[in-house]
C-alpha cells in the first residue's frame, strides 16, 4: 500500500485508541484498524485495563483476518500479563502485514513484539504517524523511560496573573465552563496532588463529579488523592473523606496521634521528609509512578506549585485565566523567587482555546533528569 494509505489508515487507529482516554490507566491508550484491499473489515481499542487490548477487540469483530493488514497505535505485547500477548493474536489470525506507528516503551515489550511478527513472516511497518502516536500517551511513556509520571498543575488566575486576594478567598476566579474543564482534566488523571493548606482553606474533596464534566459515569474513575501533609494535620471531619478515590497523605514528620485518626478514617499515611524537614517532592514523584500512575495533576497554591516547579518535576501547566483584576496585593500564580533575566523560566505554549468567558493556556515545560 502507499504512504498515504498507510497515513488514512493509521489516522484512524490513533482516533480510536482516544476513546480509552479516561479508561485505560495504567495501560496506554491503542487504536487497532483490520484492512484488506484498502476495506476496513475490523476495528478495536483498549478500552479499560485488565480487558481485551485493541487487537483482540478487532479481531474478534473480523471473521477472517487472513491476508490483511493491521493498522496499530502502539507495537503490539509480546508478553503475558493480564491478558495473552497480541502478537501472538495476530499471528494466529494469519495478517499478512502489521502497520505499527510506535515502538512500545515498555521493557517488557520495547521491539520484542515487532521480531516476533517479522520472524513469523509477516511483513511490519514501524514509524507511520509516530508523533501523533506519541502524543496520545505522554504519561505513559515518561513513566516506562524515567520512572516518574507526567505532572501537569493546574491553576486558574485573574489577567493580571493573581490567583487569590490576600486573605486567601479564591471562589470563583474562573466560571462554570472553566470548572467543568477541570473536572475532564481529574476524570483523566491518575492522582490530584494538593497540599495541606489549600485543603484547609477550600475543604476540598478533589473528586471527579460525572454529571458536572459531562461524562458517563463509567469513564469517571476516582483518581488517588495524595495530600502533603508535613505534619499531619489533615481533618478527617472534611469533604476529603466524604466519599470518593483512595486517599495518600504524605508527610515529613510522624505525629502518631494525627496518623492514627487518618488511618482510622480510611487514608494511607507514608512519611517521606526532605533535607529542608518538608516532604521530599521527587521522592513523591517517584512512589506515583512506583503505583503506576502515568498523569498526575497537581491543584495547589502557589507555595506547592512554585516548589514542584523549582524541583523541575513539572512537566507540563493548564492555567485558566478569567477577565478579571485581583490587583497587586493578591496572591501570585507561583511562589518563585527569581532575581534577574537570566533565571526566568520560559515555557513553550502548546495551546490557547476559550473556555466559556475564560482563557485556557496549555504550556509545556523542559524538565532536567532526576
Amino acid at each position: 500500500m502507499s504512504a498515504a494509505t498507510d497515513a488514512r489508515w493509521m489516522a484512524r487507529a490513533i482516533q480510536l485508541a482516544g476513546r480509552g482516554h479516561y479508561t485505560t490507566s495504567p495501560n496506554p491508550k491503542v487504536g487497532c484498524v483490520l484492512v484488506r484491499d484498502d476495506t476496513l473489515l475490523a476495528q478495536g481499542w483498549h478500552i479499560k485495563a485488565g480487558q481485551g487490548h485493541a487487537e483482540v477487540n478487532a479481531l474478534a469483530q473480523c471473521a477472517e483476518a487472513a491476508g490483511a493488514t493491521a493498522y496499530v497505535s502502539l507495537e503490539p505485547c509480546s508478553h503475558h500479563g493480564k491478558t495473552p500477548p497480541c502478537a501472538e493474536a495476530l499471528i494466529a489470525a494469519g495478517v499478512a502485514r502489521v502497520v505499527v506507528a510506535m515502538q512500545d516503551p515498555n521493557p517488557e515489550v520495547s521491539g520484542r513484539g515487532i521480531a516476533r511478527l517479522r520472524e513469523a513472516g509477516i511483513d511490519v511497518v514501524v514509524g507511520i504517524a509516530q508523533a501523533e502516536a506519541e502524543a496520545l500517551n505522554p504519561g505513559f511513556i515518561k513513566r516506562m523511560k524515567t520512572g516518574l509520571p507526567r505532572l501537569r498543575a493546574k491553576l486558574a488566575m485573574s489577567l493580571d496573573g493573581r490567583t487569590a486576594m490576600a486573605s486567601g478567598e479564591s471562589q470563583w476566579i474562573t466560571g462554570s465552563d472553566a470548572r467543568r474543564d477541570v473536572q475532564r482534566l481529574r476524570a483523566a488523571s491518575c492522582a490530584i496532588v494538593s497540599g495541606v493548606e489549600t485543603l484547609l482553606h477550600d475543604d476540598a474533596a478533589l473528586t471527579v463529579r460525572p454529571e458536572q464534566a459531562g461524562l458517563p459515569a463509567e469513564q469517571c474513575r476516582q483518581p488517588l488523592r495524595v495530600i502533603l501533609d508535613s505534619h499531619l494535620r489533615t481533618p478527617v471531619a472534611g469533604k476529603l473523606f466524604q466519599g470518593g478515590g483512595p486517599i495518600l497523605i504524605i508527610g515529613a514528620e510522624n505525629a502518631p496521634e494525627s496518623r492514627n485518626k487518618l488511618e482510622a478514617a480510611g487514608a494511607e499515611v507514608l512519611l517521606m521528609a526532605g533535607a529542608d524537614g518538608r516532604v521530599d517532592l521527587t521522592a513523591v514523584a517517584k512512589e506515583l509512578g512506583r503505583r503506576q500512575c502515568n498523569e498526575v495533576l497537581v491543584e495547589s497554591g502557589a507555595t506547592l506549585a512554585g516548589a514542584f516547579l523549582q524541583a523541575d518535576l513539572l512537566d507540563a501547566l493548564t492555567v485558566y485565566m478569567a477577565p478579571t483584576l485581583l490587583g497587586s496585593m493578591a496572591r501570585p500564580l507561583f511562589e518563585l523567587p527569581l532575581n534577574d533575566m537570566n533565571s526566568q523560566r520560559r515555557l513553550h505554549i502548546d495551546s490557547v482555546r476559550a473556555v466559556g468567558s475564560d482563557w485556557r493556556f496549555d504550556a509545556t515545560l523542559h524538565t532536567v533528569a532526576h
